[in-house]
C-alpha cells in the first residue's frame, strides 16, 4: 500500500518575522484560506487515506499539527526530540511504516511548498508509484523543469528515457548536481536537460532502508533502535538518546547522490517551494504600482514593494521602493528586495544576541 511522509519540522527563518518557532511557514495562511500544512494533506488526501498518512515535525509542534489535521489519527503525528535533516526525518517515517506494511511504498514531500493544480499532482505520484513496482530498487524523484537559472535549487541531470506512465516523461538520473553558481545555473537551463530538484520522493520502503544502512549505517542503526521501541514505556527517552549524537543530512547527500539507481519524473503541475518572501509576491497579486499588499496600507510614491501586517495595524509608507515590510505582532521587518537572504542572516544575528523571544 502507498504510505505519505510529511515533513513538518523546521523554522522557515526566511519568513521572519511572520514564521517564528513557535509558528513555522508551514502552518501560515501565505495563499489561500488553508495554510501551507493543510493544503499538503488536502493534495494527498486523494490517494493517501489520513491513516497512512505520516507528520514528522519538530518538538512542541506535534500540537499545533494535530490541531490543523483533526482527520490525521494522533500517533500518526511525530515530533522528532531535535532536527536532524530530511534524512533522519524521512528514514524514521519509513521504519515506521516498515514495522507495520513492510510491503509498502512511500511518498515522502515537504509541507510546505505550494502545488497546483492538485489532479495534476496526484497524477504525477500515480504515475511514480506505478515506476516504483515496475524498479522496485529504483529511487524515484521529481524533476521541474527551470524557469529561469536559480542558484537556490539543486539540480538534477537526466539520462536515458524510460517507459514512463500517466503520460509523463521519465528518465535514468545521470547525476545530481547542488546549488550552482550563476553560469553554471546558465550552463544547465541552457542544455534543457536539468530538472531543479523538486524535494519529492517515492520509495519501496525496503529500498530506502536498505539505501540507508548501507550508506549511513549508524542512522540507520539509530533508527531502527526507535522504531522498535516506538510502543515500549522508554520510547521518548530511546527517541533522544538516538537521535541526538546523530549528524545533520540530507536525503540527498545520504541516500540520492551516487545512487545508481535513480529515475526521474518530469511534473506536470506548478510548483513553488515558498522559500522567501518575494514567493509571497509571485503567489499574490500587485497593485498599479507593482506592490503586494496584505496590510492595512496608505502609500505616497510607494513602488515594488512587499507589504504585510496584522489586521488593524496601519503601514504607511512614503518615497519607498523595492522593500519588504513586514509587521507582525511585536516585530517589524524592512529589508531591501535585491538582498532578501540577508533576512536569514539576521535571525541568526538576533539569536546571537540572545533576543530569543522575538524568535
Amino acid at each position: 500500500m502507498l504510505h505519505a511522509i510529511l515533513m513538518a519540522g523546521g523554522g522557515g527563518t526566511r519568513f521572519w518575522p511572520r514564521s517564528r518557532q513557535r509558528c513555522p511557514k508551514q502552518f501560515l495562511k501565505l495563499s489561500g484560506g488553508r495554510t501551507l500544512l493543510q493544503q499538503t494533506l488536502d493534495r494527498i488526501a486523494g490517494i493517501v487515506p489520513p491513516e497512512r498518512t505520516w507528520v514528522i515535525t519538530s518538538k512542541g509542534q506535534d500540537q499545533l499539527v494535530a490541531e490543523q489535521l483533526p482527520e490525521v489519527p494522533r500517533d500518526r503525528i511525530v515530533a522528532e526530540p531535535c532536527g536532524r535533516d530530511t534524512a533522519a526525518c524521512i528514514g524514521l517515517g519509513a521504519a515506521l511504516i516498515a514495522d507495520e506494511d513492510p510491503d509498502a511504498i512511500v511518498v515522502a514531500m515537504p509541507a510546505d511548498h505550494v502545488i497546483e493544480p492538485d489532479q495534476e499532482f496526484r497524477r504525477a505520484i500515480q504515475a511514480g508509484v506505478r515506476l516504483a513496482q515496475e524498479h522496485p530498487e529504483a529511487s524515484i524523484i521529481y524533476g521541474v523543469p527551470p524557469t529561469y537559472p536559480a542558484t537556490g535549487y539543486g539540480y538534477i541531470h537526466r539520462g536515458e528515457s524510460i517507459q514512463g506512465w500517466q503520460n509523463l516523461a521519465a528518465f535514468k538520473v545521470l547525476s545530481f548536481k547542488e546549488k550552482p553558481d550563476v553560469e553554471t545555473a546558465e550552463r544547465y537551463v541552457a542544455s534543457g536537460e536539468y530538472y531543479w530538484n523538486g524535494g519529492i520522493f517515492i520509495w519501496k520502503v525496503a529500498t530506502l532502508l536498505g539505501a540507508l544502512r548501507t550508506r549511513q549505517p549508524q542512522l540507520h542503526t539509530a533508527l531502527r533502535r526507535v522504531a522498535t521501541n516506538w510502543s515500549s514505556a522508554e520510547r521518548d527517552e530511546v527517541f533522544r538518546q538516538a537521535y541526538e549524537p546523530l549528524n545533520r543530512i540530507s536525503i540527498d547527500y545520504a541516500v540520492m547522490e551516487g545512487c545508481e539507481n535513480a529515475i526521474v519524473v518530469q511534473v506536470p503541475f506548478q510548483w513553488d517551494d515558498v522559500g522567501s518572501w518575494l514567493a509571497f509576491e509571485r503567489m499574490n497579486p500587485q497593485d498599479a504600482e507593482h506592490n503586494t499588499i496584505r496590510a492595512t496600507h496608505c502609500g505616497l510614491n510607494t513602488r515594488e514593494c512587499l507589504i504585510v501586517g496584522d489586521p488593524g495595524r496601519l503601514i504607511a509608507t512614503v518615497n519607498v521602493e523595492n522593500l519588504i515590510i513586514v509587521q507582525d505582532g511585536d516585530a517589524t521587518l524592512i529589508a531591501d528586495k535585491r538582498d532578501e537572504a540577508a533576512i536569514k542572516r539576521l535571525v541568526g544575528h538576533l539569536k546571537q544576541q540572545g533576543w530569543d523571544q522575538y524568535l
